[in-house]
């Protein structure tokens, strides 16, 4: 077994030492620091360092055993927790890693930099209750103290993540006051709202939204405890959208002044997105924390990180530090046996698994605003899955405690380059939509992957959203001699009980992209739908493409585009990802135009017409309309593909 003092050694290879080891820093105060555009975390030591963690570092124990399930437990393995504690941080110091992530045993034992998951908005019955109550903030404060008392003055305690994955799903967070009694403070201060938007105008506010059966005012709104819906074609996401701005401000406000009361030396990371984020919420969060926390679902079984999502962040947040606070890997193949049964990243094989998670780590390196990336988690999910039935191979080890020993070699390779490979990331300057280059490719859109993709190559430039919006999205266009193809990843929440609707869904208040193509026979379009389910059969329910020439009201108003096809996969929302084929027959076309150019609009709307964007930065009824502003594209020989992050010519 190898000795701690070799572990801690390995532990910060990357910077020279200030002070022997953290149990000798002069105080327990981390802080962030920019270089050259990149920013790092700064130890207590004053060394700058790259927190490369393990979520769920605890040995699972105490933990509620599941019935007839065999799940990881140190006590099958070892005969002390501080025999497990040795070996255990001699493994993952020999892999690489150097921080232990949320759910992992206090730093002070583990003696291993870490940031606790505090669940502080949860445990102080913020989420879901009564948050504009005048005893919340007391509330908060009580639990921020006793929360942080068991690691308040270790040098080995980076900061805090206030809660995890609360998330602000807008829609939900709307009906969910709209139902609470009157004596709710937030009820009323819902209410307010409603009416300020409105200029206290009822009927204003019944063009886009269907209150509660036999509601007439204001006063019986405030009374009413039904649910409040959006009318379909109305402009209510407005409303709603603002909404979720004042419960995230009155959040993070409450979470950093208790926080920094109760540990005014710790850094503040906020409650680890929910591998989703809401541009109002994060708007609101960047005053009140020192670094943005979010979870990751990696969108390419080849390790891709698609440029929109931190691109926007760093937008929203005017530059802040960020941390990916759970990333993963799993695997059909795997020892524990583990079904991998929902939306997150599995790919078939672990040759595959530690391929894409080698190349994930290396391309969250690249982001200069990523201070460090915890991977989710030491060990498997229990054989048959834990106790809410989530059931993934996740871990570095599986539940007999043995180490995927490809997953563990690739990211023992990846890991001790992170720290340099971080250290030269850089923001390319994004390309413009002047010229297009659109690869040659063939993608099977059976495969429900975006593997086969040139990604790099085939990135269409960023869509442009309005002033003070954010990209959600991105798209992305390939060819060959059948036709072109077409794909997007991107995000947006969709909540199954906001919309007041009988009937079909109207495919105008969908998620959707818009194409025009012109390839010399005259202007074409197209609108690839995102339809959702009428109730929800799990968490995440998955969308349907439906891919229309022209526009649609709904489904039964599509009319399809013969030998084209269209498929949604992956994440399901609020992450959205799909592919579609449009063979050149849909463009008047027998075969590829012989001049080799396009002339291309790709624009986006998000659910409810809340956001848009779009290739030339026009709203997406007028940039359709006009072809003659249409981006010029040409059709380019095939390129290899590529899973890093970075964008063509960088």
């Amino acid at each position: 077994m190898i000795g701690y003092a070799v572990v801690a050694l390995l532990l910060f290879l990357s910077t020279a030492r200030a002070c022997p080891d953290l149990a000798t820093a002069p105080s327990s105060r981390w802080t962030l620091r920019a270089e050259h555009g990149v920013d790092w975390l700064v130890t207590p030591c004053g060394e700058r360092f790259y927190s490369i963690g393990v979520n769920v570092l605890d040995g699972e124990i105490p933990k509620l055993p599941v019935p007839g399930r065999v799940r990881y437990d140190w006590r099958r393995y070892y005969p002390s927790l501080e025999a497990w504690r040795e070996d255990t941080l001699a493994r993952i110091g020999g892999w690489g890693f150097n921080s232990a992530g949320a759910w992992s045993l206090p730093p002070a034992y583990l003696e291993l930099p870490s940031i606790p998951n505090l669940e502080l908005g949860r445990l102080s019955r913020f989420h879901w209750f009564d948050p504009f109550d005048p005893a919340t903030e007391a509330a908060m404060r009580r639990e921020a103290r006793a929360l942080v008392a068991p690691y308040k003055g270790s040098p080995y305690r980076i900061g805090y993540f206030s809660d995890n994955e609360v998330g602000w799903w807008g829609g939900a967070l709307f009906v969910f006051y709209s139902m609470k009694p009157a004596a709710n403070y937030t009820k009323q201060r819902w209410v307010a709202m409603l009416r300020e938007q409105y200029g206290g105008d009822w009927r204003r506010f019944l063009a886009d939204f269907v209150p509660p059966a036999g509601v007439a005012d204001w006063d019986g709104l405030l009374r009413a405890e039904a649910m409040t819906k959006l009318r379909p074609g109305g402009a209510g996401i407005a409303a709603v959208r603002r909404w979720t701005g004042i419960l995230a401000e009155r959040y993070y406000s409450e979470v950093e002044r208790a926080l920094r009361a109760a540990d005014p030396d710790a850094l503040i990371f906020g409650d680890r997105l929910p591998i989703y984020y809401d541009p109002v919420a994060v708007r609101a969060m960047a005053r009140h924390v020192d670094a943005i926390a979010v979870n990751y679902n990696i969108d390419s079984p080849d390790g891709w990180v698609a440029p929109y999502f931190f691109d926007g962040l760093r937008q929203l947040s005017g530059g802040k530090p960020a941390i990916v606070s759970e990333w993963f890997f799993a695997a059909m193949e795997n020892h524990t046996g583990n079904r991998n049964n929902g939306h997150l990243m599995t790919v078939e094989t672990q040759a595959e698994r530690a391929r894409g998670a080698a190349a994930a780590a290396a391309n969250l390196a690249r982001i200069p605003e990523i201070v460090g990336e915890h991977w989710f988690q030491f060990s498997d999910h229990p054989a048959g899955g834990r106790s809410d039935g989530e059931d993934y191979d996740f871990g570095l080890v599986d539940i007999e405690n043995r180490p995927y020993a490809r997953l563990t070699a690739a990211l023992t390779a990846a890991n001790h380059r992170l720290p340099a490979i971080h250290a030269a990331a850089r923001i390319e300057p994004a390309r413009t939509a002047r010229d297009i280059a659109v690869p040659e490719a063939r993608i099977d859109l059976a495969a429900r992957s975006l593997a086969d993709w040139p990604k790099p190559a085939s990135l269409l430039p960023p869509l442009i959203p309005p002033a003070g919006e954010v990209a959600f999205g991105e798209a992305y266009l390939a060819w060959n001699e059948a036709g072109l193809s077409l794909a997007t990843i991107g995000q947006d929440y969709y909540d199954l009980d906001l919309l007041a609707y009988d009937g079909a869904f109207p495919l105008g208040e969908a998620y959707r992209l818009a194409l025009g193509i012109d390839g010399g026979a005259g202007p074409r379009r197209f609108t690839l739908y995102f339809v959702p389910p009428r109730t929800k059969l799990r968490d995440h329910p998955p969308m349907k493409a439906v891919l229309c020439a022209g526009e649609a009201a709904t489904e039964a108003d599509c009319a399809a585009v013969p030998g084209a096809r269209a498929v949604y996969f992956g994440a399901d929302q609020p992450r959205i990802t799909a592919e579609a084929f449009l063979p050149w027959s849909a463009l008047g076309l027998a075969r590829p135009p012989a001049s080799r150019k396009l002339r291309l609009e790709v624009a986006a709307t998000a659910w409810h017409r809340s956001r848009w964007m779009s290739l030339t930065g026009a709203p997406p009824a007028e940039a359709l309309a006009n072809p003659e502003r249409w981006r010029t594209a040409r059709l380019v020989g095939a390129v290899a593909s590529a899973a890093r992050r970075d964008r063509p010519g960088s």
